[in-house]
């Protein structure tokens, strides 16, 4: 499988999606890289758990035994790392203890379930070439970060893990983009097809983990290529600005410059082609 340099200009799915999401926040975060100095507690508690995780599906690819013990351990490390690196925003009336405890029971639930079987890679990094739909190659790769990659015969099972507050819908993984990414980059990287399954650790008061699959197909990847396309002709236009919602704004590192913001902050070039590009890009999100 590919090594990734990480020095070279890439794209990936987070950077997409940022961008689809708000390209203001995309702005000061990936152009100006301004230091975000706090995150939220449900994020900490989704980096923290896939370590948990990554260590629970190693030992298994390694045959090695392995317990609650060595996977609590990586989740913990984790989040004490993550929180002598920023702060931890915490919602009205949450605790930290009870966020940790959370993580915990999301864990230990995974674990009860049928483990994997037939591993093949686990958190392995791909950096292929993107292409458009009319198969032209751009020049700024893709990296992307699977979770898990399962096999059974000649198939092949990326496996994304998620944490969330409720049960996902069918839309949301159908419409996702980032099982286009993973698809796109094992086929590229290793010229076989894939399926993507989502697995989700959901944070109700009585915690479950929810399954679900969704496939890809070339046209689906060619239409990602056209689309980060687009993205990139708008960065280049600096064409940023912010898209505000409750979603968006509720947690953001970057809402004091965002109300510093103007119109006349951007760039100078200000002409039709730059409405055109945004409504572009939106369409195609």
């Amino acid at each position: 499988m590919n090594s990734v340099d990480r020095s070279r200009p890439h794209w990936s799915y987070s950077a997409i999606s940022q961008y689809l999401r708000c390209p203001l926040q995309y702005y000061f975060q990936r152009v100006l890289k301004l230091p975000s100095g706090t995150t939220s507690s449900g994020l900490i508690l989704g980096s923290a758990v896939h370590p948990g995780l990554a260590a629970y599906h190693i030992r298994l690819q390694q045959q090695v035994a392995v317990g609650p013990t060595e996977v609590l351990q990586a989740y913990h490390e984790e989040w004490a790392q993550r929180e002598r690196a920023e702060t931890v925003v915490y919602k009205d009336g949450e605790l930290r203890d009870d966020c940790i405890q959370q993580g915990e029971q999301l864990l230990k639930l995974y674990l009860n379930e049928p483990a994997p079987e037939s591993i093949v890679a686990v958190e392995q990094r791909f950096m292929v070439p993107l292409k458009n739909s009319h198969g032209d190659y751009l020049e700024t790769p893709l990296v992307a970060i699977t979770d898990l990659v399962t096999s059974k015969g000649s198939e092949l099972t990326i496996q994304e893990f998620k944490t969330s507050g409720r049960a996902y819908g069918n839309s949301e993984v159908e419409t996702s983009l980032q099982p286009t990414c993973y698809v796109h980059a094992v086929q590229e990287s290793l010229g076989v097809e894939a399926g993507v399954q989502f697995t989700v650790l959901v944070k109700t008061r009585t915690p479950k983990v929810q399954r679900l699959i969704t496939s890809r197909n070339v046209a689906d990847c060619g239409r990602l290529g056209d689309l980060v396309e687009a993205i990139e002709r708008a960065v280049e236009l600096k064409v940023f600005y912010p898209v505000e919602s409750p979603l968006n704004c509720s947690g953001c590192a970057y809402r004091q410059q965002c109300k510093d913001w103007t119109s006349q902050s951007r760039s100078e070039n200000d002409s039709s082609e730059l409405v055109q590009l945004a409504e572009a890009a939106c369409s195609l999100s």
